[in-house]
């Protein structure tokens, strides 16, 4: 079979089982692997061959740190510190919207997951105000702000398959002097997007209850300066070790990754009390098992599409009636419709393209924000984050599309400008 024919078939299943079932992305996407592998004209034997060896590809690359964000996560959870930091940030960013919106920016790349950073601060933001309707834009500005962090800036799980297959030499420090102040500038504009268009009440728009026990934004006990330091601590590590492991260690892309990551986890176990320390790192560990087994799905059934031939074939075909520099963003994109996962797209796209002439007629930069943009640009009903919200807000559909959809989609049309723009007019 074609195998333009074999990826749109493949695609399309994808979509209809993650709409109807609501199953592990995990099992949907190996499912997919192996319905594409036949199709293609492999054999069952060799399809689960690379299925084995793109999870395992996967899981050394992401393993230790998601494990090491989850477990960061479960600490900062456990000891009620997503308080203390949103408090610290209080001092500084008065108005509640951004407020909401730089949190959610902010928590997701350490965290290493932009679902987690969202759940971690819903009780809070519900305590900000206790109109309904004005919870719900602290919410949906909390979510689109987790997310253009999550896609664009590096080190995050979206980002580095993307990084390592193609920056060629490309430094992330000159990656992230464009992608952050670009994050900065889409989430700027979310916020004035949200609050001219969040108009929607959920829960016929009732005032909020009381905040959850544990819950106390105002009033905390700062420890050091004003500034809750032990919240602050297995972040403000992650960026010390960040020139340690450049300028003294020597160490390599991957090696940076993992040791700072390492670094961060170590401090929230050494800073927590005894007490709880086994049982938040085994809930850290259950997390972050979800999140890694989903990814290797990813990672499964890109091994299997590159080695069937695809790249040669198929991304030859899309040359011959679509420009090059929209290739990425329109694989991407489909990617992200199928299966709604940033990161899977990230993996299975950096897969893809690896090895083929696309990486020689496009800079790495532009190339990595092309394929950030198409993962954007269509978050509904496969995306898991799309239902959470949803849910969270107790909005309708209609109105959870219009205040996460469609700001989500404008942030990744906008970074497809940007990309664009860069390859033709300061990379070329």
């Amino acid at each position: 079979m074609d195998l333009l024919i074999a990826f749109a078939i493949t695609l399309a299943l994808i979509t209809v089982v993650s709409i109807y079932y609501r199953v592990s992305p995990f099992f949907t996407l190996v499912g997919g692997a192996i319905l594409f592998g036949l199709l293609a004209g492999m054999t069952l034997d060799t399809t689960i061959t690379e299925i084995v060896s793109g999870a395992g590809k996967v899981f050394s690359a992401f393993g230790i740190i998601i494990f090491c964000g989850a477990v960061i996560a479960a600490f900062i959870q456990e000891r009620h510190q997503a308080e203390e930091i949103v408090a610290d940030i209080k001092r500084i960013i008065k108005n509640p919207p951004a407020l909401a919106g730089f949190s959610g920016w902010l928590l997701s790349v350490p965290i290493t997951c932009c679902v987690t950073a969202f759940v971690m601060l819903v009780p809070i933001l519900k305590c900000l105000d206790i109109d309904k309707r004005k919870q719900n834009m602290l919410l949906y500005l909390a979510a689109v702000g987790s997310i253009i962090s999550y896609t664009l800036i590096y080190p995050t799980p979206a980002v580095i398959p993307l990084f390592t297959a193609f920056s060629a030499g490309t430094s992330a420090l000159h990656y992230d002097a464009i992608a952050i102040p670009l994050s900065l500038l889409l989430l700027f504009g979310t916020i004035l997007f949200i609050r001219r268009t969040c108009t929607g009440v959920g829960s016929n728009g009732e005032e909020s209850q009381s905040c959850p026990a544990g819950i106390s934004l105002p009033g905390q006990s700062a420890e050091f300066f004003g500034v809750h330091w032990q919240a602050w601590a297995p972040f403000v590590v992650i960026l010390l070790t960040i020139p340690v492991s450049i300028l003294l260690l020597g160490l390599s892309n991957v090696g940076i990754m993992n040791f700072i990551m390492l670094s961060g986890a170590v401090t929230a176990i050494t800073l927590a009390p005894h007490e709880i320390r086994s049982r938040t790192v085994t809930n850290g560990a259950k997390h972050a098992g979800l999140i890694i087994f989903d990814i290797c799905g990813a990672g499964a059934l890109g091994y299997v599409i590159v080695h069937s031939g695809f790249t040669e074939q198929a991304l030859l075909q899309l040359t011959l009636f679509l420009p090059v520099v929209l290739v990425p963003f329109i694989i991407a994109a489909l990617l992200a419709t199928a299966q709604g996962s940033r990161v899977t797209t990230a993996v299975i796209t950096a897969e893809v393209l690896a090895g083929s002439v696309i990486i020689g007629a496009i800079h790495p930069i532009p190339l990595i924000l092309l394929i950030a943009a198409g993962s954007c640009v269509v978050s509904y009903v496969t995306d898991p984050f799309f239902w959470l919200v949803q849910r969270t807000t107790g909005d309708d559909i209609r109105t959870t599309v219009k205040n996460y959809t469609l700001p989500v989609a404008l942030a990744g049309m906008a970074i497809l400008i940007v990309a664009v723009a860069l390859e033709y007019m300061v990379y070329r």
